[in-house]
């Protein structure tokens, strides 16, 4: 599976992946409490100057940086249509300050080191008798697969580039979508033999 992951080190890789996932959900979320688009303006300003600061390591994730911004500017039209352009701007922020956090994360974490995380938070529940393991094995497959949906996308997008000079849009929804299907079978079938299930 394919990874956003950069081995261009930065100082966010010498952080521990447990006080990134903390510090980044709790960010994150405060972003959500917040309604002043003036507090929101600054948090997407730290955001971004955070997000720029990881320098050579974040060229794989402009493409992604750039749909969040046309899906910012999407919401801010629809919103300014329904004659609400503040809350509009308020949720492109919100939008645009989480996923920049997100893909820092992204960036500068192993998939590994995630679900180590996962297994050690939820490791408590194994006294009421839940099995952690699959759990945390389950939160680290869904952020996999988030990151390689866009990994293939992009892929796709670049050979599509290649071959008639323009982005390949709704045209390469189909093929994305067959891979992501065939990329999920064999995590699943891989999964059936190691786990024997």
């Amino acid at each position: 599976m394919g990874s956003l992951y950069s081995e261009h080190q930065t100082w966010l890789h010498r952080v521990p992946a447990a006080i990134k996932l903390i510090f980044f959900a709790v960010l994150g979320s405060v972003q959500f409490l917040l309604d002043s688009s003036n507090v929101l303006m600054v948090s997407a300003l730290a955001c971004s100057l955070l997000f720029a600061s990881l320098g050579r390591a974040t060229y794989p994730a402009f493409k992604l940086v750039r749909a969040v911004l046309l899906a910012g500017l999407l919401i801010m039209v629809f919103h300014a249509y329904m004659h609400q352009p503040v809350l509009g701007m308020v949720s492109a922020l919100r939008l645009f300050s989480a996923s920049l956090l997100g893909i820092a994360l992204t960036l500068t974490t192993r998939s590994r080191d995630l679900l180590s995380v996962f297994e050690s938070l939820l490791s408590p529940l194994q006294r009421v008798g839940i099995k952690t393991e699959r759990l945390a094995l389950q939160l680290a497959m869904m952020l996999r697969f988030t990151e390689h949906f866009f990994v293939v996308w992009k892929r796709l997008d670049d050979a599509h580039r290649i071959r008639t000079g323009k982005a390949g849009g709704l045209t390469i929804l189909a093929p994305l979508t067959i891979k992501m299907l065939v990329s999920a079978r064999r995590v699943a079938d891989t999964l059936e033999l190691r786990l024997g299930e």
